[in-house]
Parts: structure tokens; C-alpha cells; sequence
């Protein structure tokens, strides 16, 4: 039992054995959600909120603390102090070190984990490419918050399916075959890529401005692969080809990997059924000629199924895929990582599927992010103004290799640590921030080895491993938890302490972001421990605990950065 966990169950009895006949009161469960850190140390480790009692209580919530914590006899836990409507909660300092300590010295790697989603499946679907353009810088954030809360919900032990939900239908595949007839060949795509097709790509959309029937003809090319034409589905598996192997070189960099690349395409022969359900149903309405669901009701525009020409859309393939999800996983949660501007999209078919009587439709959910930007500058693909995200990474990686050269010259693996790095920069740059935020990336603050920064946790776990390295062997020593009841020791302690609750709030929030938040005010916490006091001098009892110390916010900056998908030096 943590100790937020054995406070809240001890204030629970405390209460009860005060007014053991009162309704209302929360039980130990609740008071843990309640209790707080109250802003100035000073003032106690944690707090519990009288207010939640004043009604049932039909008393002063001042009254209430000063009541509870006359009645409290633990003081081997805590001592308390009323303030203010406030039952004020100072530790046992030696007994709460120990406490710690023993959970991640019994626990070691997997401190924080659970089996809390045990036989549950989530549905994870995040990058989502475009088949035929670059991987760009504004696919960083659905790729890395998807990859990460894969891992949050892995190490909670939930079942994970990772799907790289494919761009890979539409008509700008028309476009795209009828760009590379006209102005292309296949030593020029084979020899450039992505690059070569973005290139015709631009071209098409430039050329069809000042001559509308390109548009036509990319339609009737489009209309080809549809009708299973040899040559048109020849060109655009090629193309995909192409894409995919260009994307794992990226997906590597990143250390991303996905369960399924089911895409778009993948549902074509699956809508039909899905169709005639809806029509079975009585949902579809026919609107100026297209078929639609009516979302009067609920104050959205109707979703749009069928076009006039007979043509599904996104909403139509998106549906299916989320019958297809729950009839082949089972799973108990389907997240869509997917930019803000989505919202109104992913509103309507879950509304959809609630409307065709799916009860898992409930578990559905839109996990939507800012947008991402590079110097202040926004992305435009049809024009051509992008940042690729393979040559940012590699760029990263560049001037991590400068920066380590300059302030580890004698490093040995220089190139390893500074992929490491450079990559890291990047994520947490991505993952810094509550997920809704825009980001504006800029190479200063995603660099530095000073500031709140991947690169300033990784040299924090280093400088924790350089340590370790130079402590002797306290195999045989029981530590003295007592050399941890000072301010910073205990400040560390608190955080770490707190650790496996984050995770368990990023997994309900879909936040990776306050796991960065918590994984770096540790590297803080460690920091100002480490400059405050000689970790390795002293009684050996003493040492031996400061070393442990030093071991579990290793242990524990470890496990957060591979949370958030960054690897952790050991040398730096």
C-alpha cells in the first residue's frame, strides 16, 4: 500500500470512528482523490480537504480538521496539523524513505506498472500516412503520442494493437498516376522517391489551375483503380511500395512500430454490408442527391455517407473500420489520435455507430493535439512548403554529434549517444506540452542541456549512472533510510513516490504529457539532491542509502523516457 493510499484509509477511519453514523462521508477511495500538496512545504507533505464534509457534517470545514487531527493516533505514519479547513499531513520522514525504497527495490524496472487493463484490449490508431507524400513534421505528434500511450497502456498491462490506419484511397491517387504519365518516368521514381512524386504531385495541382480537365482526367484515373484496372492498381501498389519503405526509415529513427498498416483501401469490400445496415436501419436520408445519416438532433451537420456519384468517403471507411476493430479485437477502447481539426468528423461517426446500436460506440475516442510548426512557419503539402520530419531527425541528430563533441570530447560513442540524443530532443520537444497545445519547434530550447529539455533528463540519467559507476560495493550494507530525511531527499522521494499515479492518470487522460512533466521534475529533484550533498562520503550505512537514492531515480527517469519513446544514455 502506497502512502497516499494508507493516509486516505487512515483519515477514513478516522472519520468513522468521529461520526460512525453519518451518510454521506467519502470512503478511503475518494479522500485518496482528494488529497493534495500543498504549495509551500512548510506547510506538510500532503493535505486533505475538510470541505467534501462540511454538508454532511452540517460543520465548519475548520472545525472538521481541527476535530480529525486531534483524533489521529498514527503519528509513525504522519503527524497532522489543522490549517485553515485543512487536515495538513507531515510524514514520518525515515518510515517513508524506507517505504519507497522497498517498493522499487522489490519492484527494480517495473516500478509503476500494474495489471490494471489485464484482459482488456486498447486500439491505438495514430500516424496514419499519406500513401505517395513525405513524412512530414506535422505527422510528429499523432506518431509519437500514439507510440507513447501504446507503451503507457502496455506497462499497465493492457493488450495494445498499434494500426497505422493508411491514406490510401481517394482521388488524389487519380491525380497522382495521371501526374506521373504525363510528366514521369519510373527511373525518375525509382531514383528519387517520394521526392520525384511529391514533385509531380505539386505540378498536377499547379498545371490543373489554369486547365480544369487535368482534374477530370485524375478522377478517370482514380475511377480505374476502383474498377481494378491491371495497369492503374499496378502503378498505385508501386507507389505504396515506395512510401512505406521511405516511412520505416523514418519509423526506425523514431523506434516506432505498428501492429496492423490496414488502411483505407483495406475497407473497400467491407462497406457495402455496413451500407445496407444503415439503410436497414432506417439512418440513411438521401440529401440533393448523396445519402447522409441526419444528426439534426444532435446540433451536428448530417454525415455524409454515400456522395452523388455513389462514392464513399472517409466517414464511410472510417465506420467500417470501427466494426471491423471491435468484431476482430474485441477491444475495450479505440483511440484515434488524430489533429483537432477532426473534431466535428469523429463526433459524427461515433454518433453514427451509437445511432446503428453499437454499444461500444461509447469507447470510442477522438485523442486530438495541437498543430506543429517549425520556426513559427506552417505546412502547406499542395504547395510544397513542408519540413520533412526524416531530414529534421537527421538534422537533430547532426547537432547533438556538434554539441557533444564540444562538451564530451573524450566520449567513446559519440555517434550512438548523439542519435540518442537528437532524437530525444525532438519527442520530448513533442511531448512537453499538454497535447491540445500548438507547438512551434525551435532548436535552442529542443537542444539544450540546461533547460527543462530531453537532452537535460537524459544527461540527468547519465550523470545518475556515472555514480552508480564510481560507488563501491554496498552489496552487504543495510542502508540507514535515515540518511534521507532531509528536504531535497525527501522532495525526490515524494515525486517518485508519486510516479506510478501519473502513469496511471496519462493512461485516463491520454496525456503523455505529464509524464514528461513528472520525468523532469525528477531529473530537477535528483539534481538539486546532488549538488546539496556528497552522495558517496560518510558511514557506509548512510552511503549505502544515498546510493539507492541515486539507483531509483535512475530506475524511474529510465522507465519515464521510455514511457514517452526516448532512449537513455548511460555516458554522455
Amino acid at each position: 500500500m502506497d502512502t497516499m493510499t494508507r493516509l486516505a484509509a487512515l483519515a477514513a477511519e478516522c472519520m468513522e470512528s468521529l461520526w460512525p453514523d453519518t451518510e454521506g462521508l467519502p470512503a478511503a477511495e475518494e479522500i485518496r482523490g482528494l488529497l493534495a500538496v500543498p504549495p509551500d512545504p512548510s506547510m506538510g507533505d500532503y493535505a486533505f480537504p475538510c470541505f467534501r464534509l462540511a454538508r454532511p457534517l452540517r460543520t465548519a470545514p475548520p472545525r472538521i480538521a481541527e476535530a480529525m487531527c486531534a483524533a489521529w493516533k498514527r503519528e509513525d505514519v504522519a503527524s497532522v496539523q489543522p490549517v485553515n479547513g485543512y487536515m495538513n499531513f507531515f510524514l514520518n520522514r525515515v518510515n517513508f524513505a524506507a517505504e519507497i525504497m522497498s517498493a522499487l527495490q522489490a519492484q527494480g524496472d517495473r516500478y509503476g506498472a500494474s495489471d490494471l487493463g489485464k484482459g482488456k484490449t486498447v486500439c491505438l490508431d495514430y500516424s496514419s500516412i499519406n500513401i505517395a507524400k513525405r513524412f512530414h513534421i506535422g505527422h510528429l505528434s499523432t506518431t509519437m503520442i500514439g507510440h507513447s500511450l501504446c507503451r503507457i497502456y502496455g506497462f499497465l498491462g493492457y493488450t495494445t494493437v498499434g494500426i497505422n490506419h493508411l491514406g490510401d484511397w481517394g482521388t488524389q491517387f487519380g491525380k497522382m498516376i495521371c501526374a506521373y504519365k504525363k510528366w514521369g518516368t519510373r527511373e525518375g521514381i525509382e531514383a528519387g522517391g517520394l521526392t520525384e512524386m511529391t514533385r509531380l504531385y505539386v505540378r498536377f495541382e499547379a498545371e490543373a489551375e489554369n486547365d480544369p480537365a487535368l482534374e477530370d482526367e485524375g478522377r478517370a484515373w482514380f475511377k480505374k483503380i476502383e474498377d481494378g484496372d491491371p495497369e492503374a492498381l499496378e502503378i498505385f501498389r508501386w507507389f505504396k511500395e515506395i512510401t512505406l519503405k521511405e516511412a520505416m526509415r523514418v519509423y526506425d529513427l523514431l523506434g516506432v512500430s505498428f501492429d496492423s498498416y490496414a488502411g483505407e483501401s483495406f475497407y473497400i469490400d467491407k462497406m457495402e454490408p455496413v451500407i445496407q445496415d444503415l439503410r436497414d436501419k432506417g439512418l440513411l436520408t438521401q440529401s440533393e442527391g448523396a445519402w447522409v445519416v441526419d444528426l439534426t438532433e444532435d446540433k451536428m451537420p448530417p454525415c455524409l455517407i454515400l456522395k452523388k456519384d455513389g462514392a464513399t468517403i472517409y466517414a464511410t471507411r472510417d465506420i467500417t473500420a470501427a466494426i471491423y476493430r471491435q468484431n476482430t479485437y474485441h477491444f475495450d477502447k479505440c483511440l484515434y489520435v488524430v489533429a483537432y481539426q477532426q473534431d466535428l468528423h469523429f463526433r459524427q461517426i461515433f454518433r453514427v455507430l451509437e445511432k446503428m446500436g453499437f454499444p461500444w460506440a461509447k469507447d470510442c475516442v477522438h485523442v486530438s493535439f495541437g498543430m506543429v510548426s517549425f520556426d513559427g512557419e506552417a505546412l502547406a503539402t499542395r504547395k510544397g512548403h513542408v519540413v520533412l520530419l526524416e531530414d529534421l531527425l537527421n538534422q537533430a541528430v547532426s547537432k547533438a554529434r556538434e554539441i557533444i563533441e564540444e562538451k564530451s570530447p573524450n566520449l567513446e560513442n559519440k555517434d550512438e549517444v548523439a542519435r540518442q540524443v537528437g532524437i530525444g530532443a525532438v519527442i520530448y520537444t513533442d511531448l512537453s506540452a499538454n497535447r491540445i497545445k500548438d507547438i512551434n519547434f525551435q532548436w535552442d530550447r529542443a537542444l539544450n542541456f540546461d533547460g527543462e529539455s530531453g537532452p537535460y533528463v537524459q544527461y540527468t540519467h547519465a550523470r545518475c549512472c556515472s555514480v552508480l559507476r564510481k560507488a563501491p560495493d554496498f552489496s552487504g550494507v543495510t542502508p540507514d533510510w535515515a540518511a534521507l530525511s532531509d528536504d531535497e531527499a525527501q522532495a525526490l522521494l515524494r515525486l517518485i513516490g508519486r510516479f506510478p499515479d501519473v502513469i496511471r492518470e496519462a493512461a485516463e487522460k491520454y496525456e503523455p504529457s505529464m509524464i514528461t512533466r513528472a520525468v523532469t521534475d525528477i531529473a530537477q529533484a535528483y539534481n538539486k539532491y546532488y549538488y546539496e550533498h556528497r552522495i558517496l562520503d560518510g558511514e557506509p550505512s548512510l552511503a549505502a542509502a544515498r546510493v539507492a537514492l541515486t539507483d531509483a531515480a535512475r530506475s524511474v527517469i529510465r522507465t519515464g523516457l521510455w514511457l514517452i519513446g526516448i532512449e537513455a544514455p548511460e555516458r554522455m
